[in-house]
């Protein structure tokens, strides 16, 4: 016998075979068990996800990029932009912190409603950050994108997780979610929050979601749901799944509020 001859693998070992579209479906369960598991581990059954844009960048960096596209010429009127868009950054950071000092001072309590993000730059980033400076643990459910998205370094260690597929990450972020907060953002953030309205208003939920749309202006700009009303698609109470304020007051008094009432005096099933 070739001393070289390893003899067959096992399946579960057989890498090209795992890699394969016959695989697929093993590589979806295993996108479900293994955050799991180590969900399971770290004591996590509830969360508040925030959603927003990667592309926007803290306050500091904002005003450095604008002095130097001054100085040295460039797209002021982009860099202009950013500076402006930074004050969500610097807005789900404080949110952020105030909700993990809150949570962590809760007694008598399984609920620790940890900072779960998608792991990523911009509002991800701000809002992991807020946490970390809280000296709270929080949660980054990365995705593997073309152009790779990195982590942002704020996520605790143990809970920064790297999804392949889009719908497994959505279904942890809404399985996990007490409530929501939705800050300025592009395509992927308004997939995240139509599907979770969706889930909502289809009664998909057996749980209290509540909703905060961050940035009046910026949301009043990009849809006119009210237009959905008039035109008999959806309903007038629909509209009343969401809360929209421009206040990091505001939005950390209702999600505290709900929280409260919906969710650390009613412990059941999280779905």
């Amino acid at each position: 016998m070739n001393s070289n001859d390893a003899g067959p693998r096992k399946a579960y070992k057989n890498d090209q075979f795992l890699n394969s579209s016959e695989a697929r479906p093993v590589r979806i369960l295993s996108e479900f068990i293994e955050p799991q598991v180590r969900l399971r581990d770290e004591n996590v059954s509830d969360v508040i996800v925030f959603f927003g844009s990667a592309r926007i960048i803290a306050r500091d960096e904002a005003k450095k990029n604008l002095a130097a596209v001054k100085k040295f010429s460039g797209d002021v009127a982009r860099a202009e932009r950013d500076l402006s868009m930074s004050q969500y950054y610097e807005d789900a950071r404080a949110l952020a912190h105030k909700l993990t000092v809150w949570s962590k001072e809760l007694e008598n309590t399984a609920r620790r409603f940890l900072i779960c993000t998608g792991g990523g730059p911009g509002i991800m980033e701000a809002a992991n950050r807020g946490a970390s400076e809280a000296n709270g643990i929080n949660i980054g459910f990365n995705i593997s994108l073309p152009h790779e998205q990195h982590h942002n370094p704020f996520i605790t260690r143990e809970l920064n997780f790297e999804f392949h597929y889009f719908f497994m990450r959505k279904f942890w972020f809404i399985y996990l979610a007490k409530a929501l907060v939705v800050f300025p953002g592009g395509f992927g953030t308004l997939d995240e929050l139509f599907e979770s309205l969706t889930l909502i208003q289809t009664e998909k939920l057996n749980k209290r979601l509540p909703i905060v749309l961050y940035g009046k202006s910026f949301w009043g700009d990009v849809f006119n749901l009210k237009a959905l009303v008039r035109h008999g698609t959806i309903s007038e109470e629909d509209l009343g799944l969401f809360f929209e304020t421009d206040s990091v007051e505001e939005a950390f008094s209702f999600i505290v509020e709900q929280l409260t009432e919906h969710a650390l005096e009613r412990p059941g099933a999280i779905l």
